[in-house]
């Protein structure tokens, strides 16, 4: 069989997914089949938006299913019509096992990190949060529990300490897309032996998770060390962004989204939250241990901007101070 027989049925909705259904169609490889998010209301006008797969899906002429549950009787027995060899997964939905164990050769997931490390929903935001200096790419075979499945390939990347979510995921992009073309060849060649993932760890101890960001993930905690604070706010620009309640010295509190910071060798014994600032080019604020400054931040109603920008129309003084996580109640 080759590339030009494998029948392919492809699955995946943000632009993440789109780079690999690229390199496949413009491959010569026989997709028959693309399987997407329904569309959805979005933006202030709830205007309905086709995801950006299907965007892609469509402008290739590609065959579309769009089904609101992957159980649905008519989708499984429309999926099961397009006679798929092969089934790839990349930044889609938990997949039943009558939707996943229905091809011959399988169903593989591309995923954004070094399996086992970082299973779950956010693998890059957590790489980036916790300060890791490499991360990759890995397919892997489907099974029962999400991202667990036998590791087919695996390729890597540096971290560097200013990227960001957004360049981690972009890199990623391309680097997994490159895998997953020599992933599926060695599938058609018979070269893949699958390896389980539980001979990559001895303790589950070891394994760091990747679940769902939320608000509270996002809330930055100035009491944390500078280093931690930076981490978190790079792990999370430009999406969905790090933030925190800026209180000025009379009890007006504004929710700040913050998407840059520096680290700054600080030794001074200010409060975690206080702020110093000359009103002018700088905001720099203190730390659990030492202090980061500001550089890139979006206030209610605003566009995101540098600080300097946003002291010339905005007042900003030393009275001010970022309320600390600790006295934060989430969902209010």
């Amino acid at each position: 069989m080759n590339k030009n027989e494998l029948k392919i049925v492809y699955m995946g909705t943000p632009d993440f997914a789109v780079e690999p259904l690229r390199r496949l169609v413009e491959g010569g490889y026989n997709v028959v089949g693309v399987v997407t998010m329904p569309d959805k209301p979005a933006g202030r006008g709830h205007k309905i938006q086709f995801s950006p797969v299907k965007q892609f899906a469509l402008q290739h002429n590609l065959r579309l299913l769009q089904p609101a549950k992957l159980k649905d009787e008519g989708f499984v027995e429309e999926l099961r019509s397009l006679c798929a060899d092969l089934q790839i997964v990349v930044a889609f939905r938990m997949l039943p096992e009558v939707v996943w164990n229905m091809p011959p050769l399988g169903t593989f997931n591309l995923h954004a990190s070094l399996l086992p490390q970082y299973r779950g929903a956010a693998p890059i935001n957590w790489a980036i949060i916790n300060g890791d200096t490499e991360t990759g790419v890995t397919t892997f075979f489907l099974t029962h529990e999400i991202d667990t499945g036998k590791i087919i390939q695996q390729e890597k990347i540096a971290i560097s300490d200013t990227d960001t979510a957004e360049t981690i995921h972009d890199a990623l992009m391309y680097k997994g897309a490159e895998l997953l073309l020599q992933t599926v060849d060695n599938i058609i060649a018979g070269k893949v032996t699958p390896k389980p993932q539980e001979e990559l760890y001895v303790s589950a101890d070891e394994l760091r998770p990747a679940p769902k960001i939320f608000k509270d993930t996002c809330y930055v905690d100035f009491s944390q060390p500078a280093k931690k604070v930076y981490d978190l706010v790079r792990g999370l620009s430009p999406y969905p962004a790090a933030w925190c309640n800026l209180v000025s010295a009379s009890g007006d509190m504004l929710a700040v989204k913050i998407y840059e910071t520096a680290k700054i060798d600080d030794r001074s014994a200010k409060s975690p939250g206080s702020i110093e600032t000359d009103g002018k080019s700088f905001i720099k604020v203190a730390c659990g241990c030492g202090a980061v400054e500001l550089r890139s931040i979006l206030l209610p109603g605003k566009k995101r901007m540098g600080v300097a920008e946003l002291l010339r129309g905005f007042h900003i003084d030393s009275s001010f101070s970022f309320v600390l996580k600790k006295d934060v109640v989430f969902g209010e």
